[in-house]
């Protein structure tokens, strides 16, 4: 149980709605930041802004997946109010508040370094990561039927990377018939690549593998898919980037070139928000109650 314990949980969408719903469950008292179009209520749980949340006793923070932006700005889908996370609002916090985030940027590390206070990425852990991929790969199958005119089935697929994510989307495809190579650099990556029955790529040899695809699929979250490589494909590919903004495409040139490309991160939270937000919740409430101890 979390009771008595203060959390500010701000901005973010549909995923964290169901880790209200799980903290509240467990008595925690919650100020909600960026929610105030949210019909909804909670017991236990208060509709605030910002600038009245007295810090000072706050244990702990929770920001969306993403975190922040690189100016501190923080998504807000229940909101029209600019919510941006200041070194001056982490100082007021007690020294053992932790700060939980998705994933972290170049702005939000150097907060958490100047604030002295402790940063939880939940992406960075296995459990999380593999769980969250599930729905990342249903949408992605979503959009791939959406957006091209032929089946999966019989298309030739390549996919980037050859981490949590792109080795769930790798053998996925592969199952429902498509015929896939996946790049990587690393030589343990594709000796699991040919492990599992797929045709592997070393990343430098790109362009010359993307030259009769049908749709490419970017894990990588740094500039991969370049205006080179595009410049390869076929015209009718289609490219979903899963990495995390600004993905790792150069959409300009795509755009450019005719060839669609998608950026699409936060998969889960768009095809699938109750489920990946019940897994964020179970392991936040499990971290929270450590942090109790």
């Amino acid at each position: 149980m979390l009771k008595g314990m203060k959390i500010a949980v701000i901005g973010g969408d549909a995923r964290q709605l169901e880790i209200v719903r799980k903290l509240t469950e467990q008595q925690a008292i919650l100020s909600l930041i960026g929610f105030e179009q949210l019909d909804h209520a909670f017991t236990g749980a208060t509709k605030e802004k910002i600038d009245n949340v007295d810090f000072s006793e706050i244990d702990a923070i929770i920001l969306p997946v993403r975190g922040t932006d690189l100016n501190g700005q923080v998504d807000t889908i229940f909101s029209n109010e600019k919510v941006i996370l200041t070194k001056e609002i982490l100082e007021k916090t007690p020294e053992h508040c932790t700060v939980y985030s998705g994933i972290t940027n170049q702005y939000l590390s150097l907060l958490m370094k100047e604030t002295k206070r402790k940063l939880v990425q939940l992406f960075d852990r296995d459990d999380v990561a593999i769980l969250n991929s599930i729905p990342t790969v249903e949408g992605t199958i979503m959009m791939a039927i959406q957006h091209t005119d032929t089946t999966i089935h019989g298309s030739k697929v390549i996919v980037l990377g050859l981490g949590r994510v792109g080795m769930s989307v790798a053998r996925t495809f592969h199952a429902l018939g498509a015929k896939v190579k996946v790049a990587a650099s690393q030589s343990e990556h594709i000796a699991r690549i040919i492990e599992m029955g797929l045709t592997p790529v070393h990343l430098d040899n790109l362009k010359i593998a993307v030259e009769d695809i049908d749709i490419c699929i970017n894990t990588i979250p740094h500039l991969v898919v370049t205006s080179d490589v595009i410049e390869k494909m076929p015209l009718h590919t289609l490219v979903i980037d899963l990495a995390s903004k600004p993905g790792g495409t150069d959409f300009q040139y795509a755009e450019k070139r005719g060839v669609k490309a998608l950026l699409a991160p936060s998969l889960p939270g768009i095809v699938a928000p109750k489920t990946a937000g019940n897994i964020l919740a179970d392991v936040l409430s499990q971290l929270l109650e450590d942090q109790l101890r």
